[in-house]
């Protein structure tokens, strides 16, 4: 993916290809199904890296253990970004290397019995063309449910938006690793045996700065009509499959089969749909395929209506959702204010249900939007620099798929409640942390420590109303480097506000302190009988509590022969080399 060296590559790549998207229909057109990877004849273009890689099928060659295909479809409903992981383990990696090595062959490295950097990024630089090549054997199409015979709008792949890569197919510092011995190999190529079974994995995904990799005819309904979804999947020996659909009230998945050679079939388990919190449907199917079951061809058709459904409840807010009135808070910045594992209590319904903030009159009230991500999380986008007093008041309504809202509704507002500085003592032994409400709420409890990734300095605590307040974060057990304030704030009809504040703060390293022990003469060395060599005693320690390394120089020589346990330290010191420098 004796032949032209462009048609060998485009070979080895169509490998990697068609373990990943379905474009490997080996032997598998269906009368029935025929415009969804249709086989075409095969051939390369030479003097081009623009290979062919149409109507290659070559999955045969191929084991994989796991593939795992997601498909977001725009809210155009013309394009989408499909993102897929193909899992390769143990014996079958070796397969995939060996294959992919014999099929380089005339390439500079290829078929050699090794597999080498040089064709992994030959993989990842031609790989985005032959993709485009490639059938998605997805197809899709408007009206009433079809199972095939008809013309099917077919998903597309667009070059421009592929990107792919791998992981571990060359592995690094590998036990048999070796420089390439191909003369025309890269100066820095390095390559292991084709044997070697290091798990490996094949990812394709959507470019940077790319919107879609996939592009179809627009749905001339943006699919608020009836529309039928339909995947060939044959020879998908084990993977799952994620459609996820733009947020369209009312889209639900009303059918669905599964047909091996036009005979339905329930070899694979039904698909599962679920509602987003952010309101888009998402279905996920389990596909799996024995080899004892080629040649079968088999067919996956997905069913979707906008009409409401016969019974609809009425989705309702629970005794956890915040009452009228509730302050909700938020940083300057910060997008996330509450996670979704909090969320998900506030309301229920049979289907899912997602949050309808209405901001009103409100100037600007446009600026200002709230709702739930997918994750579920409560998130606010606003001004890129509102006033640090300015609140904005919402009312708030539990809305399900279908457009049935709750009875109530819920007015909340969104304000920061306090405002915040820090700069490190003039002891630097502390952070400075100074907080001034803003009077959102009447009163503030605020807890908060310095805090770095793996460490937390001791927790300091104030209670706010109309002044500000200082409180002195103590630095003691924190590395030198960067710092952040961290803690919560609470209040009277006030959500809990937990903050990670970063003012730029760095703690500086302090020196380490050495004491040298005293004898009883008062003196610190202790001398042998010659009078040429003392022994010193003593401890070291350092505040922030990093390693110290210790070096005594002595008559122009330098010496780190210290005897250590724990911060106790001992070492010998000759001095031979002073005598000799100072003869008597």
């Amino acid at each position: 993916m004796a032949r032209p060296r462009f048609a060998q590559t485009a070979t080895a790549l169509t490998i990697v290809i068609l373990f990943l998207f379905m474009a490997s229909s080996s032997f598998v057109t269906s009368p029935s199904f025929e415009d969804i990877g249709e086989d075409s004849p095969t051939s390369a273009r030479q003097g081009s890296l623009d290979v062919d890689c149409t109507g290659y099928k070559f999955e045969d060659l191929f084991d994989y253990n796991f593939a795992s295909f997601d498909i977001l479809l725009g809210d155009d409903w013309a394009t989408a970004q499909m993102s897929a992981v193909a899992y390769v383990n143990g014996s079958n990696s070796a397969t995939v290397r060996e294959n992919l090595d014999e099929l380089f062959d005339g390439t500079p490295g290829g078929n050699n019995s090794w597999m080498s950097t040089d064709e992994r990024e030959a993989v990842r630089a031609i790989g985005p063309e032959c993709i485009a090549d490639m059938d998605t054997r997805i197809g899709i199409r408007e009206g009433l449910p079809h199972r095939g015979g008809v013309d099917w709008n077919d998903l597309e792949f667009v070059k421009d938006g592929i990107a792919l890569d791998e992981v571990n197919l060359v592995p690094d510092n590998h036990a048999e690793e070796r420089s390439c011995q191909d003369l025309l190999a890269s100066s820095d190529c390095k390559e292991v045996p084709v044997t070697v079974t290091d798990d490996l994995q094949i990812l394709m995904f959507t470019k940077e700065d790319e919107t879609h990799n996939v592009r179809f005819d627009q749905l001339p309904n943006s699919g608020s009509s009836n529309f039928t979804l339909a995947l060939n999947v044959t020879n998908m020996s084990s993977a799952g499959l994620v459609l996820t659909f733009p947020q369209l009230q009312g889209l639900r998945m009303v059918n669905s089969s599964v047909k091996d050679d036009n005979q339905e079939s329930t070899v694979m388990p039904v698909p599962e749909a679920e509602y987003l919190p952010d309101g888009r449907l998402r279905v996920t199917q389990a596909v799996s395929y024995m080899a004892s079951e080629y040649p079968i061809i088999r067919n996956l058709f997905l069913d979707f209506t906008t009409q409401a459904p016969e019974t609809n409840e009425i989705p309702v807010w629970t005794a956890d959702a915040p009452v009228d009135g509730t302050v909700i808070p938020y940083t300057v910045g910060t997008r996330t204010l509450v996670e979704g594992e909090i969320t998900a209590t506030w309301a229920t319904d049979d289907s899912g249900w997602a949050l309808d903030c209405d901001f009103g009159e409100q100037t600007p009230s446009d600026l200002w939007t709230a709702g739930l991500t997918e994750d579920g999380a409560l998130f606010l986008d606003g001004p890129d620099a509102p006033a640090s007093d300015e609140g904005v008041n919402a009312e708030c309504s539990v809305v399900d798929p279908f457009g049935a809202t709750s009875v109530e509704t819920r007015n909340w507002s969104f304000a920061q409640p306090f405002t915040a500085e820090a700069v490190i003592s003039e002891a630097g032994d502390a952070v400075e942390f100074t907080v001034t409400p803003t009077g959102a709420v009447s009163e503030l409890s605020i807890s908060a420590h310095a805090h770095q990734s793996n460490s937390m300095g001791e927790m300091r605590m104030t209670t706010i109303a109309s002044a500000a307040s200082t409180l002195a974060l103590p630095l003691d057990g924190l590395a030198p480097g960067m710092v952040m304030v961290m803690g919560q704030a609470q209040s009277n009809g006030m959500l809990d506000y937990a903050f990670m504040l970063d003012f730029g703060l760095q703690k500086a390293s302090a020196p380490p302190v050495i004491d040298v022990d005293l004898n009883l003469d008062g003196t610190n060395a202790t001398w042998d009988a010659s009078y040429l060599k003392f022994t010193l005693q003593g401890k070291v320690l350092d505040p922030d509590g990093e390693a110290v390394e210790m070096s005594l120089s002595l008559c122009g020589y330098t010496t780190n022969d210290f005897v250590r346990s724990g911060p106790v330290w001992e070492i010998d010191v000759n001095i031979v080399s002073c005598s000799s420098q100072n003869p008597p």
